[in-house]
């Protein structure tokens, strides 16, 4: 009997074969981190800056486009809530603390609306490329961040020249944004898995961020809903617990002005600041496994 008869009646494991050693190893399937981190940062460090070059290539005006949404934005919200609908400025510089929560939720929706389609736009590359699938998600994230970061500029001219100063906390800032990218690093690896195989994850996030727009202070103070005796104390407990607005409303107390209310002090005691910072990592930690247990399987479903 030849090696590779396999007797009548044999149960699999006695029919199984063994790979001759010069053949090789046996090819594995797609892998979300790969076995070299340099490699997975170095691919999405690699997208992310294309995508962003991409993005104004042929453009007259190039970055400015960026800054022109929210400033556009900013200008008509300040118009109907500040000048026509006076809320009543509850801390300094409020203007430059509206542009700042635009611009900062810009981030949010500019990372999840690309990462959400991310894997379907590089569907070729994860057809026939063997890479770590994370630099993908983590690309989008790292694009949205390079718009964060060069918004940042004007944001504090306009503070300067408001009358704001230079301040010792200025230096949560960039902890403060890592903590932003970490929820939509892990928002955009739950939307990006799922919606390779649910199309309907994009419409419905959609909708999800213009109800995260409003139920987060970015265009009122939630000093002002604080206040107001008619709304129970729950409603902006829980309207904080969101760790988007509890970033924002700590950014703009370190970077604008301490008269802004921090975000424990918005949620009533420190140890609920704990909610939106284990909600941050829950997001994260989900969203990173749902997408290494998807991974093997993206391929095949594109």
């Amino acid at each position: 009997m030849s090696a590779t008869t396999v007797p009548l009646g044999a149960t699999v494991q006695e029919s199984r074969l063994e790979i001759p050693p010069e053949m090789g190893k046996p090819i594995r399937g797609p892998n979300a981190f790969g076995d070299d981190p340099k490699r997975l940062w170095r691919l999405a460090w690699t997208m992310a800056v294309t995508d962003f070059k991409l993005r104004f290539f042929g453009s007259a005006l190039g970055y400015l486009w960026t800054l022109m949404r929210p400033l556009m934005l900013f200008g008509v919200l300040y118009f109907v809530f500040a000048v026509l609908f006076d809320l009543g400025a509850t801390a300094k510089y409020q203007p430059v603390a509206l542009l700042l929560g635009i611009v900062m939720f810009q981030f949010l929706g500019e990372a999840t609306q690309m990462g959400v389609r991310s894997l379907l736009q590089r569907e070729s590359l994860v057809r026939k490329i063997d890479f770590p699938l994370l630099a993908v998600p983590l690309a989008a994230v790292l694009t949205a961040m390079f718009s964060l970061v060069l918004n940042f500029i004007p944001i504090t001219g306009f503070l300067l020249l408001s009358g704001g100063r230079p301040m010792v906390s200025w230096i949560e800032v960039p902890f403060l944004m890592l903590a932003l990218a970490l929820f939509a690093f892990g928002l955009v690896c739950l939307l990006s898995s799922l919606f390779v195989r649910y199309r309907d994850v994009e419409p419905i996030w959609d909708v999800t961020m213009q109800i995260l727009f409003y139920a987060s202070p970015i265009i009122y103070p939630i000093q002002k809903i604080l206040d107001d005796q008619s709304i129970p104390q729950w409603v902006p407990r829980l309207l904080m617990a969101n760790p988007f607005a509890a970033i924002m409303q700590q950014t703009r107390h370190a970077f604008v002005d301490p008269s802004h209310l921090g975000a424990a002090a918005a949620l009533g005691q420190d140890w609920r600041v704990m909610i939106p910072i284990a909600v941050t990592l829950g997001v994260a930690v989900i969203g990173i496994f749902v997408f290494t247990r998807l991974t093997p399987s993206i391929a095949e479903e594109l």
